[in-house]
């Protein structure tokens, strides 16, 4: 035995397995670091393991059967003993081998302190903005791509409860998901100094996570570490993730803080996945017609998810949407029987109830609170709150906002608001739209054309257009409105209304009307109940605009369908509030003057139906 020990130590066989273990090695972590930046699929680094595992043994066998000579590689069993050199072979693995590992020890330390960025305090900068990009899925599993989706989700989150961080919300960060565009470039656009990216690979139930702060202006990464788990600790992962990049950024964190970050989220895998399922599915309800039966198939899964982690406050919120569908088709006077009317209000009720009691911070409830409020008829009291949430100045705002406060001498506040979407999630449509409206009913035409063609270049979108149009219009600029009418982007139902616009800005009353007959003819005119209101009005047929607004209002929940009017019609009063008894009601009881104010002088309507205030320019 002592013989074959010393035969394989002569024939450097030991060297050469430590020298090819040590090298294997560093090749796997320097390629577990590059592909960590990369898209490239989980099998690339199992095949390069494959490859060096089954080097390991040839590169044995190799040392054992083979010797180098002067003359080259030969069979051992051809060398003379007397002239063998592997005394200086064995010096020179042993020169590789300190080498080798010499490497290793700098890759280590750079690692830990360049890579994982200890870095100098005075380069991380004062400005404390940060979007989360899409983990990349490195693995093809059916849920891979959305167990990355959620864990980039809760890492976001878990930011946003540092109050010190301007955090970019889901929807712009997410626009990034799958394109190779440079890091400046995306923070440019989103308006932030750092980005964090990541990637994630599962193998049955562990799990590799990768994640790195980088400083947009040099690309300097201030952290980075990689994190390997079992899937059922993605909720620590997710936390010591967020919890570093707040260290990184010198944001001091109190216990109070810190217990924030660190109770938020879901510690259910299955529940992180069926979370991102049912949103994804929610997100795609909303891009064409069938909306409810989308929301529906949406719906299935956050239920799977409520069920497992019931304290989601985001799911319930996103769960009353169908019902809220329900409801608003309701209005329309889409036919629906009692019993399921009565479902959609129990469900949109109980939806909202749970969005607000498990709301992570008091403005998220106080914007459940208002949308409840809104959309089940319970008017007192929105003004106020709607501006104690504008106060709060975060990220956080309700979905119907523009109902009680543009049109009704809260101009100001609509767009303070507006501006803070646009800063937390500049590449969501909504923002734009509303600073477009914002500045418009303020009198501010210049800025809000403006606005309106730098949203178009961040993001062009046919609800900016349409704003834009209607600014055009309302500043007697008709030739610029039309050119973008003529373009041909829009969908037929915008072009459809904003043609009538057109003529009846420039008082034809002929081409108006008929172009209103036409509208009523269309297969979508069902779904613009609201908008035919508005049609009939400023093309002089008032009498039309009351019959249509008071079956509206003598409706379940009409004034879903009433409310929404004096902002699109831009006409002050859309119709006489005589016709339209509850939904006074709800006027009175919110503290809201009518008529509304005027944004555009209508030719064709009668002067004493404009009674509000005009815009001054």
């Amino acid at each position: 035995m002592s013989q074959l020990f010393q035969e394989l130590k002569r024939r450097n066989v030991f060297r050469v397995a430590i020298a090819y273990l040590a090298l294997a090695w560093l090749i796997v972590q320097i390629a577990d670091i590059v592909l960590g930046y990369t898209s490239a699929p989980a099998w690339v680094m199992q095949v390069l393991m494959l490859f060096l595992l089954m080097g390991f043994p040839l590169a044995v066998f190799f040392a054992w059967a083979f010797e180098l000579t002067p003359e080259g590689i030969k069979r051992e069993h051809e060398v003379d003993r007397e002239k063998s050199i592997t005394r200086e072979t064995g010096r020179k693995l042993n020169r590789t081998i300190t080498v080798v590992l010499v490497a290793a020890v700098a890759f280590l330390l750079a690692d830990k302190f360049l890579l994982r960025g200890e870095a100098p305090s005075e380069a991380v900068g004062t400005d404390l903005s940060v979007a989360v990009l899409p983990f990349v899925a490195m693995s093809s599993g059916p849920d891979d791509e959305f167990f990355a989706d959620g864990l980039t989700e809760e890492i976001l989150n878990s930011l946003t409860r540092v109050p010190e961080l301007l955090v970019t919300a889901r929807t712009s960060a997410f626009h990034f998901k799958g394109k190779d565009i440079p890091i400046p470039e995306i923070a440019a656009t989103l308006g932030v100094a750092h980005i964090v990216e990541g990637s994630v690979r599962r193998s049955g139930d562990q799990m590799r996570v990768t994640a790195q702060l980088i400083r947009a202006e040099d690309g300097f990464h201030l952290w980075s570490e990689t994190y390997d788990h079992e899937t059922s600790d993605a909720f620590g992962v997710q936390t010591d993730i967020a919890e570093k990049i707040a260290n990184a950024l010198d944001v001091v964190l109190d216990e109070d803080q810190l217990e924030q970050m660190r109770s938020f989220g879901m510690r259910d895998p299955e529940a992180f996945v069926a979370w991102q399922r049912g949103f994804d599915l929610y997100l795609r309800a909303h891009t064409g017609w069938s909306v409810t039966d989308r929301l529906r198939e949406a719906n299935e899964w956050l239920e799977k998810s409520l069920a497992l982690h019931p304290e989601n406050a985001a799911a319930y919120a996103i769960h009353s949407d169908l019902a809220a569908h329900i409801l608003m088709e309701a209005s329309a006077g889409q036919p629906i029987s009692e019993e399921d009317l009565n479902k959609a209000l129990a469900d949109f009720t109980s939806d909202m109830d749970n969005a607000i009691k498990y709301a992570p911070d008091e403005v998220t409830g106080l914007s459940a609170r208002f949308d409840k409020k809104i959309i089940l008829g319970d008017w007192r009291g929105v003004t106020a709150l709607l501006d104690e949430i504008a106060r709060a100045q975060t990220c956080v705002w309700p979905s119907w906002d523009d109902v009680t406060s543009i049109t009704y001498g809260y101009e100001q506040l609509f767009l303070d608001v507006a501006l803070r979407k646009i800063e937390c999630d500049p590449l969501n449509f909504s923002g734009w739209r509303a600073q477009v409206q914002g500045h418009a009913w303020l009198g501010d035409y210049q800025a809000a054309i403006a606005a309106g063609l730098r949203g178009l270049e961040v993001l062009p979108h046919n609800a900016i257009r349409h704003a834009l149009v209607k600014t055009y219009i309302a500043a007697n600029d008709i030739d610029a409105a039309e050119a973008i009418v003529d373009r041909g982007m829009l969908n037929e139902e915008m072009t459809f209304d904003l043609r009538v616009r057109l003529a009846a800005a420039e008082g034809d009353g002929d081409k108006a009307r008929s172009l209103v007959a036409e509208m009523r003819e269309t297969d979508w005119a069902e779904q613009m109940q609201g908008g035919m209101i508005s049609m009939h009005s400023i093309t002089g047929q008032r009498d039309e605009a009351n019959r249509l607004a008071a079956e509206a209002d003598a409706r379940p929940l009409g004034h879903l369908i009433l409310m929404v009017l004096p902002l699109d019609c831009q006409c002050g009063a859309p119709f006489d509030l005589e016709y339209t008894p509850n939904f006074a009601r709800l006027l009175d009881d919110a503290g809201l003057p009518w008529p509304p104010k005027t944004l555009v002088d209508w030719p064709l309507m009668d002067d004493s139906t404009q009674q509000g205030e005009d815009i001054d320019e």
